[in-house]
């Protein structure tokens, strides 16, 4: 999407970025950025409120289930394979296989 003006900070380059931007996950220098040119760039502007409403439904809709203790511990554990450059599994290897259903 582009509203086909000039911008100091492409559309594009906005709209790869929205949810850093959202979740405020970039330098406060990037989100002057962003908020200069949503102030000059109403396409832009549009998708970031669409994208905000969205992120506050899901929030009050599913913001108050609780993860269990398990399935936290395992993503932390992938999370930190990750960052490390450790290989991680396809597959969790401690998940125990499944077992045919009866008829």
């Amino acid at each position: 999407m582009s509203c086909g003006e000039p911008h100091e900070t492409d559309c594009s380059e906005i709209l790869d970025h929205l949810y850093e931007f959202l979740d405020r996950e970039m330098p406060d220098s990037d989100c002057v950025k962003f908020e200069h040119h949503f102030e000059e760039c109403s396409p832009c502007l549009e998708k970031y409120g669409l994208e905000q409403a969205v992120k506050k439904l899901v929030k009050r809709c599913c913001g108050h289930d609780d993860v269990p203790g398990d399935l936290r511990a395992k993503v932390m554990g992938r999370i930190e394979l990750i960052r490390s450059g450790q290989a991680v599994p396809e597959q969790d290897v401690t998940a125990s296989p499944a077992t045919p259903q009866e008829s």
